[in-house]
């Protein structure tokens, strides 16, 4: 989506128009976003790939007015591990997805270097990693990213 994303979708849709139900299809399926869909106002979650009997129930059922999340996902999230790190930490550890040079995000977040290394330090201490690749990687495979 060009300029929104869906939980911002969501989210407006939520606020200008609270009778509509939203049903999100995601490709993102994690347990970190089911959560902030819902808290988004989405009604229904799916990821894509759901046959399509199952996504014209649900669109019924939320029409309805029920709610609806998909039982695999939904068990995921109730077993999945709370995101061990802070906002600020998170926001830094997302800034280093391309390798991107510590000098560089201090700009980019109005913190000093050496506050940023101090970050990515205890980012890599909280999950146990070696260094800031290893770091982005779990926490993009928890979906905490």
């Amino acid at each position: 989506m060009p300029e929104l994303d869906g939980l911002e979708v969501t989210e407006e849709l939520a606020r200008v128009l609270p009778s509509c139900a939203v049903v999100i299809l995601t490709g993102r399926g994690r347990p970190p976003h089911l959560q902030q869909a819902l808290h988004a106002g989405a009604k229904g979650f799916l990821p894509k790939g759901s046959p399509g009997g199952t996504l014209a129930d649900v669109i019924r059922r939320v029409h309805g007015g029920s709610r609806w999340v998909d039982p695999a996902l939904a068990a995921d999230a109730l077993a999945a591990p709370p995101c061990p790190l802070t906002q600020r930490e998170l926001e830094v550890l997302r800034l280093t997805e391309f390798g991107t040079p510590v000098t560089a995000i201090a700009a980019r977040t109005s913190l000093s270097a050496g506050t940023v290394r101090n970050h990515l330090a205890a980012v890599a201490s909280k999950l146990g990693v070696a260094n800031r690749a290893d770091a982005f990687r779990l926490a993009y495979e928890h979906g905490w990213l």
